[in-house]
């Protein structure tokens, strides 16, 4: 296992910043996706890390030691593709074990390697097919066992999953889950979907325009995002302008909203309210504590859950359950927000 650190790293192409001034650090055996939209920067550092791009300026380094200089034959790290670059007129078997081949490993434990790469991939009774024969997760399982083969020190993934169909990324996204905690190998894997980032990361870094945005566990991340940009891009859905009113309570357009105290935020501060619409509760009758008055206005049904939009005044507000009960489109509402799960943000 291998910790990896970025200090101050930076991307220049002639006139054109491609990374500014990156600082990461990856610790041993964690996986880290790196997300955002596409250009923003995500691939440049994958590659940089890799050593197929060399910085212009910073550190990059492996377990304390600077391999900013450092060729990619020399960093021991494995690169998984997203169109996964198999040899079209090789089998499964010659695939897997052609990095152990290339690297003159003898006959006998490329052979032990590669029976247990295969059976950990689940592979083994499609060893003699092409890839022409296989389907794309199984394609992309073949790409995966070429390169943990090999034993890298650092795995890393440029966007696996993109190719796939929405089903077989869900399970691919669990087996590679499963596989790398097994290894215990660092990852890092770059991806521009967040649910994706989310359910495989320990830690997600956000990139907007080669800046680093926000570096957080996936539940900080989606809770507690650092400014509105990285809001909108998790998919905050409702964010509505205030003014802080104490230090507790925020006035917006759609009335007082109490709120959990948040050092930066006190009185007579304008400020953003956001309010996940899974975190608030749609209401019958008014609640105890108050609660923000509406109208559903709108019903979309998604099977297992429901989205209301539900007509406050001022704002619309988007409301999430769980499809246990439908409320009919013109129902009188309350919104029962706890004030411990709205998070503010700076205008």
């Amino acid at each position: 296992m291998t910790k990896v650190q970025l200090n101050a790293v930076r991307k220049q192409f002639g006139g054109f910043v491609a990374i500014e001034n990156i600082d990461l650090e990856i610790a041993s055996g964690e996986l880290v996706a790196l997300l955002g939209p596409s250009g923003c920067g995500k691939t440049t550092t994958l590659r940089m890390i890799a050593g197929l791009e060399r910085p212009s300026g910073g550190a990059i380094l492996f377990d304390d030691q600077d391999v900013s200089e450092q060729p990619v034959q020399d960093r021991n790290v494995g690169m998984v593709f997203q169109r996964y670059a198999l040899f079209p007129h090789m089998t499964v078997e010659k695939n897997v074990a052609f990095g152990l081949s290339v690297r003159g490993t003898p006959r006998a434990e490329i052979a032990d390697r590669l029976e247990e790469m295969l059976d950990v991939v689940q592979l083994g009774q499609f060893r003699h097919r092409f890839p022409a024969q296989l389907s794309g997760g199984q394609m992309q399982r073949v790409a995966i066992a070429r390169t943990l083969i090999t034993k890298p020190s650092v795995l890393m993934m440029d966007e696996p999953l993109a190719n796939l169909d929405t089903k077989l990324r869900g399970e691919m996204r669990r087996f590679i889950r499963d596989l790398q905690q097994r290894f215990g190998i660092t990852t890092i894997f770059v991806t521009h979907d967040q649910v994706e980032a989310m359910e495989l990361a320990d830690r997600v870094a956000v990139i907007f325009d080669g800046h680093l945005a926000q570096y957080d566990a996936p539940d900080r991340l989606y809770r507690q995002p650092a400014n509105l940009d990285v809001a909108d891009f998790m998919g905050a859905t409702n964010i509505v302008p205030a003014a802080m009113k104490a230090d507790d309570l925020a006035e917006t357009g759609v009335g007082a909203i109490r709120v959990a105290p948040r050092p930066g935020f006190g009185a007579g501060e304008n400020v953003q309210v956001m309010l996940r619409s899974e975190a608030i509760d749609l209401m019958i009758t008014q609640p105890t504590q108050g609660g923000v008055p509406g109208k559903v206005v709108a019903r979309d049904f998604f099977g297992a859950s429901v989205n209301y939009t539900v007509d406050c005044g001022a704002h619309r507000i988007t409301v999430t359950e769980q499809a246990r009960r439908l409320v009919e489109v013109d129902t009188p509402v309350w919104l029962d927000i706890d004030p411990d799960r709205v998070w503010l943000l700076a205008s």
